[in-house]
């Protein structure tokens, strides 16, 4: 048997020892794949790129000449500086070859790229969406393939024995192929009859008989074969539409004139995450922007993120478009709804009694997580962390505290955005884990 793999090559590299190579440094290369992240732009996030690990990483053990002792000659290329006997002075910054920081490459990085599919493997491997079972599948865009039953053509990998050997039983058994007991039976009385020194009056008629009868066995057992084609029976399988999931995620934004570029871009940050993220989990995900003021509005990503408004803020008007939209569009029990808030929670004092409402009744029952982000300026990150909370967020702590399926957290900083992702998503053995 002869086995040959035609899987493509990566850039016309070995695939195995490629795979082989990831496994072995796959902790070094997950962490920079994540640390990637604060060079990455969104809509790069998810595509294929080079990544670097320090050498030591996949340093190997290699024989070589001790560095000291022995009688040596070296041959050099001719130059005009040096004579044979003079001393060369060893290059400033020690003895490799590496260049100072700003000086070029060096090459104390290896560098290597990464398959779209290898760069997400990595990036979202230990992380999974919280534990809630709902919504029903919608029915079809994707083809499945199930059993259907058995055929008596197909391909020979797809034999099934156990079914094929039950058609030949039957099919001997109604034929009444002599068994091969019975053979071995005549043989060993016609052996029997031979082997007499003395024999009987009927031994001669006996034997004649025995010899036919055996012939007879013969015949039949060789028209009737042990398994015939007509036996063969072959797993059949036929593409169905296949159930998939299918998700919704609303992106909600406070555009007041209190919310900076700098909180738009962790909130966009952490949007982009949540979306991939979703993307893996699920074969269909749509995506609603809502973005508000003292008024809600559904708006395109492009406006979503980078428009100017002015206003005053309240997020009632955020909550009472994501309901309406809902209502509108997406069914709880078709869709798998998750929605992601961002604000600086600066918000009008008076407006809170009536979100804290909005969320326990109407919002929390149909989503199947809720994730609450509150972006602060990054030089007040500070200040902020010593205990100063914001109206929002001390509206939304007591919803938080009776939800499980609602989540708050708080980022000053762009380098904090994948941790608190993490922190939000990651799979429940890893948390245990590390704690």
């Amino acid at each position: 048997m002869h086995i040959v793999d035609r899987r493509l090559n990566p850039g016309g590299k070995s695939l195995v020892n490629r795979q082989r190579f990831l496994r072995r440094v796959r902790a070094y290369v997950q962490q920079a794949v994540r640390d990637s992240l604060k060079d990455r732009s969104i809509k790069d996030l998810d595509k294929e790129g080079q990544i670097s690990i320090q050498r030591d990483v996949i340093h190997e053990p290699t024989l070589h000449r001790a560095a000291q002792g022995g009688s040596r000659e070296r041959v050099f290329p001719g130059n005009h500086d040096y004579m044979e006997g003079d001393k060369i002075k060893r290059p400033d910054g020690g003895a490799g070859a590496g260049s100072k920081a700003g000086q070029g490459e060096g090459n104390d990085d290896f560098q290597f790229a990464l398959s779209r599919e290898e760069f997400l493997d990595l990036f979202l491997d230990d992380l999974e969406l919280p534990d809630l079972a709902k919504r029903r599948l919608i029915g079809g865009a994707v083809d499945g393939i199930r059993r259907a039953g058995y055929s008596t053509v197909g391909n020979p990998s797809n034999l099934s024995v156990p079914r094929t050997m039950q058609k030949a039983m039957s099919r001997r058994l109604a034929l009444r192929r002599p068994k091969g007991a019975d053979l071995a039976r005549i043989e060993e009385e016609i052996a029997l009859i031979e082997a007499r020194t003395s024999p009987l009056p009927d031994d001669a008629t006996r034997l004649e008989a025995l010899r036919e009868e055996r012939s007879t066995i013969i015949r039949r057992r060789n028209l009737i074969a042990y398994i015939d084609p007509v036996d063969l029976r072959y797993r059949r399988f036929e593409t169905v539409p296949k159930p998939v999931a299918q998700a919704v995620m609303f992106c909600l934004m406070d555009v007041s004139g209190s919310m900076t570029e700098h909180m738009k871009d962790l909130a966009k940050r952490f949007f982009a995450l949540l979306h991939l993220f979703l993307s893996r989990c699920y074969e269909h995900v749509e995506v609603v922007f809502i973005h508000h003021t003292d008024r809600a509005a559904e708006v395109d990503e492009q406006t979503f993120f980078y428009s100017t408004v002015t206003g005053g803020t309240l997020v009632s008007s955020a909550l009472d478009k994501l309901i309406e939209v809902v209502q509108e569009r997406f069914r709880p029990d078709d869709w798998n709804i998750y929605v992601a808030q961002a604000s600086d929670g600066d918000t009008m004092q008076s407006d809170n009694g009536r979100v804290v409402s909005l969320m326990q009744q109407e919002i929390l029952p149909f989503s199947q997580y809720f994730a609450y982000l509150e972006v602060g300026r990054e030089e007040f990150a500070d200040i902020e962390s010593i205990g100063t909370t914001t109206g929002l967020w001390q509206a939304y702590a007591p919803v938080s505290e009776a939800n499980r399926n609602f989540v708050m957290r708080k980022v000053h900083h762009r380098r904090e955005i994948y941790p608190v992702f993490r922190e939000l998503f990651q799979r429940k053995g890893v948390a245990e884990r590390s704690s």
